[in-house]
């Protein structure tokens, strides 16, 4: 099997990002892997795709460093190939990183996804469901019962009265971002920095301001869900949580926040449950929940990270289990001969 892994680019990829986990145990079990950006794909005018894939040449490696290292160096491969010789394309950008510099890259990976999942690639998550999941909008189609009160405005006015209805201080956030960037706790509508949090916060588009959580103090649980069931090996999550730094209301790894392990219990499962159907309906393969008391902060469904976390924390490398899942899927692909949808195949 050879898996194609759609990152905003090779130099930004990191030993502790979830998708170079990914690629290891995807080539520990035997498999091909390749790197493939926003610029590497070609539609030629008999309507053949082809993409600009950046491979390894050598010995296999077996740790994060060594494989990012031969992939930025000399050693990486860089050839146009056929995309009919890859049999999965697993969109892992995220789409906010490219918004502001790259805007022409924000819908390459969901757009060229739809044609390679039209030629019979199996492409993960679905590229159907991700375009409806491009920002925070996608958020309000779960039910109002998991998620936290919520306003999406850019008016002042309109966040002003927000803030005023909500003793316990709202969170202010842009509606497309991730990463915790430009992540504010407001206590009251007097808030004296309140104009100018509104012009850093709002300079991508539209705002959400959502209902304060207290026990978001104590962090958030980060739980993945793989085929829209919790993921899980012999009763281990792949699960942890993620405690905010003193004084920061952000509990992103990338914000400071510190990971610690998180306790699954049924009422975290019960609001898994909850989120299911429509995951599964959007071809949602791979996602992770960040959850606060009985509540849904975020559904993220493009890059979700933490396998390293977890690993360090319960000794469990969920890696291997995502990998296994796509050798069942092209497994299946092969099996109905390409008749089963690529929304249906990617929670199978």
């Amino acid at each position: 099997m050879r898996i194609a892994f759609f990152v905003n680019s090779i130099e930004g990829e990191a030993p502790y990002y979830t998708t170079t986990w990914l690629a290891l145990a995807a080539l520990a079990r035997g498999h091909e892997v390749c790197y493939v950006t926003p610029g590497d794909f070609v539609l030629r005018p008999d309507d053949s795709m082809l993409i600009r894939a950046t491979t390894l040449d050598g010995a296999k490696p077996k740790k994060p460093e060594t494989l990012l290292g031969a992939l930025k160096s000399k050693q990486a491969k860089i050839s146009t190939i056929e995309l009919g010789e890859v049999d999965v394309l697993f969109l892992r950008n995220d789409p906010s990183e490219d918004a502001d510099s790259r805007p022409w890259a924000v819908y390459v990976g969901t757009n060229f996804g739809r044609l390679a999942a039209a030629r019979g690639i199996i492409v993960l998550n679905d590229p159907e469901g991700l375009a409806l999941a491009q920002n925070k909008l996608y958020f309000q189609g779960f039910p109002e019962l998991v998620r936290p009160t919520t306003l999406i405005s850019r008016s002042i006015e309109e966040i002003r009265a927000f803030i005023d209805s909500h003793s316990r201080g709202v969170v202010l956030k842009p509606l497309q971002g991730s990463g915790g960037k430009n992540v504010f706790k407001i206590g009251s509508k007097d808030e004296v920095n309140l104009n100018q949090i509104f012009e850093v916060a709002s300079g991508g588009g539209y705002l959400i301001a959502q209902d304060f959580l207290p026990d978001a103090v104590a962090g958030d649980i980060r739980l993945f869900l793989m085929n829209g069931r919790p993921l899980e090996r012999d009763g281990v999550y792949a699960a942890f949580r993620r405690i905010p730094a003193k004084g920061d209301v952000r509990s992103n790894i990338h914000a400071s926040g510190r990971p610690e392990a998180a306790t699954i219990t049924p009422e975290v499962l019960a609001i898994a449950e909850k989120l299911r159907p429509k995951l599964v309906e959007d071809g949602m393969f791979l996602v992770g929940l960040d959850i606060v008391g009985d509540k849904v902060l975020e559904v993220n469904v493009f890059t979700p990270g933490g396998f390293p976390e977890i690993a360090a924390i319960v000794g469990v490398d969920f890696s291997d289990e995502v990998i296994t899942a796509l050798e069942n899927k092209l497994h299946l692909q092969e099996l109905y001969r390409g008749r089963v949808p690529n929304r249906t195949l990617a929670t199978l």
